[in-house]
């Protein structure tokens, strides 16, 4: 029974993520909410709070990180996610220690994604140099990673001409 369960939830799952690439934002709500109740997932959680994220529902989103963490604390996913909205939510301080924790999660293939936003963190705090090294780590780990690529290439150029100019000022 307990197998059914699962199966039937993953496919609302399933389901909810198909509308919710369809830009069908409120019946992905719907269809996560569907799932949970079937048989409640981190990654159904996790996918809800990224749903409400889109909808501009931070809060909510990060509560429903929380409760898949609650779930499986070694899904890395919820973890970085929380630590993006706080980001979102200028609260950088806050979001590092969940950014570190995904890094470490045990059960986490996209480990790139909270280097790059930790980079993001330490840039707005003035450290372009921490910037640099974690958009360098998340380019090892996905060396196809457009948007970590474009940015590291912007710092670089940015420490250069800092450089330069601290030389010749």
């Amino acid at each position: 029974m307990a197998i059914q369960r699962r199966e039937h939830a993953e496919f609302w799952l399933q389901e909810a993520f198909k509308r919710q690439m369809q830009g069908d934002l409120d019946k992905a709500v719907e269809l996560y909410r569907k799932s949970i109740e079937v048989h409640a997932m981190p990654e159904a959680h996790t996918f809800l709070g990224w749903t409400y994220s889109f909808l501009g529902r931070l809060q909510d989103a990060i509560d429903e990180c929380h409760k898949a963490i609650a779930l499986d604390p070694a899904y890395g996913n919820p973890h970085n996610d929380i630590g993006a909205y706080l980001i979102e939510l200028g609260k950088l301080d806050e979001a590092i220690p969940y950014l570190q924790k995904a890094i470490r999660a045990e059960r986490y293939d996209a480990r790139h994604y909270p280097h790059f936003n930790l980079s993001r963190i330490w840039l707005q705090k003035g450290r372009l140099g921490d910037a640099i090294h974690e958009l360098e780590e998340a380019v090892r780990l996905c060396p196809n990673y457009p948007a970590a690529l474009k940015e590291l290439t912007r710092l670089r150029d940015e420490e250069s001409r800092r450089k330069t100019s601290h030389k010749n000022g």
